[in-house]
């Protein structure tokens, strides 16, 4: 019999939360207003976005992984924030948070795929 980590109530609140998130940032993609940022930045911000879905999909099924790529994209999206001089301290402050609580449930969480 194979056991099972249940995956913790805030858990499922912060990855429900990035669901919604991602709903509603990935038409922003095709927008005009991204466009206007470069050529180079609807397919960068669509990687992203991308990557933050498989991202939450990890952390449902409590995978290390799933904490390692949104950290990752985390910074990565940060840095091209920063570069672009549109930083967002309330999306910073959130991302934070989320990345705590990944973080503080870590250890309870798979490494394999």
């Amino acid at each position: 019999m194979e056991f099972t980590q249940k995956r913790p109530k805030l858990i499922s609140i912060v990855c429900i939360l990035g669901f919604i998130w991602i709903v509603f940032s990935f038409p922003s993609v095709f927008s005009p207003s991204i466009k206007n940022l470069g050529d180079w930045y609807p397919a960068l911000f669509g990687l992203i976005v991308a990557c933050n879905f498989i991202a939450y999909i990890g952390v449902w099924h409590m995978k290390k992984w799933g904490v390692g790529l949104y950290i990752i994209t985390f910074f990565i999206k940060e840095i091209i924030l920063i570069l672009i001089n549109d930083m967002s301290y309330v999306g910073l402050f959130f991302s934070a948070l989320f990345i705590g609580i990944m973080l503080f449930f870590y250890k309870r969480m798979d490494i394999n795929l």
